[in-house]
């Protein structure tokens, strides 16, 4: 099996990827700390019991963890790391995706604009649905990193399925992330993306040029 890996971003950011690599899941599921002397956890990835505890034994001032949305390689190590500490989960549910994925003890649900704020940093909630229903961006406002989760993905175009997920949706939710002031992605799968606007703009031609060949086929029939 594979290792756990753990690298330093910077002095503030640390990322840790699960030993899940697949075809769609890449390289593996990335969780991401911020903070040092109030951390928050962002996707603590899939129900691996050796992923949750590099995760636990990388700090000891654990606060919080935050859901970009509740696929099962995102979202049920959230509940392994509530066994251990008593902390809070945070994300969004839909009805959709409460029927379809994992059950998640939410603390609260959060909301498009929402702050968690410290002493270290701000967190600003950005909800972009399209992969899920549920879907959520971080926005951490001191670095102007966006932790995507599977919204964007490096290397790939991520898995549009429907009911739960939405193309209109999703394009509308990339075209929302252009109003912001953003110098890297930090994706679910991946290595950092250091060129958020020219990745953004690649994404949605791709997509429209998907569903240009697909009317022009259907046209023909």
């Amino acid at each position: 099996m594979k290792t756990e890996v753990s690298i330093q971003i910077n002095q503030i950011v640390r990322r840790i990827t699960a030993s899940n690599s697949s075809l769609f899941t890449g390289p593996g599921t990335n969780t991401y700390l911020i903070g040092n002397d109030d951390v928050s956890i962002i996707d603590p990835g899939p129900q691996l019991s050796e992923h949750t505890k590099v995760i636990r034994e990388s700090s000891t001032h654990i606060k919080r963890i935050l859901l970009t949305h509740t696929h099962p390689d995102h979202s049920p190590g959230a509940t392994l790391l509530q066994e251990h500490l008593d902390i809070p989960i945070f994300g969004l549910a839909t009805d959709s995706s409460i029927k379809k994925d994992s059950i998640v003890n939410f603390e609260s649900y959060l909301l498009d604009g929402d702050l968690i704020r410290t002493n270290e940093y701000t967190i600003e909630v950005i909800e972009t649905p399209g992969h899920a229903s549920n879907h959520l961006c971080y926005l951490l406002q001191e670095e102007n990193i966006l932790f995507t989760g599977d919204h964007i993905m490096q290397g790939s175009t991520v898995v549009i399925a429907p009911p739960d997920g939405n193309m209109t949706e999703y394009l509308h939710s990339l075209d929302l992330l252009r109003e912001y002031t953003i110098s890297k992605i930090a994706p679910g799968h991946g290595e950092l993306i250091h060129d958020p606007i020219k990745i953004i703009d690649a994404i949605v031609e791709h997509r429209l040029g998907r569903e240009k060949k697909v009317l022009e086929k259907l046209n023909k029939i």
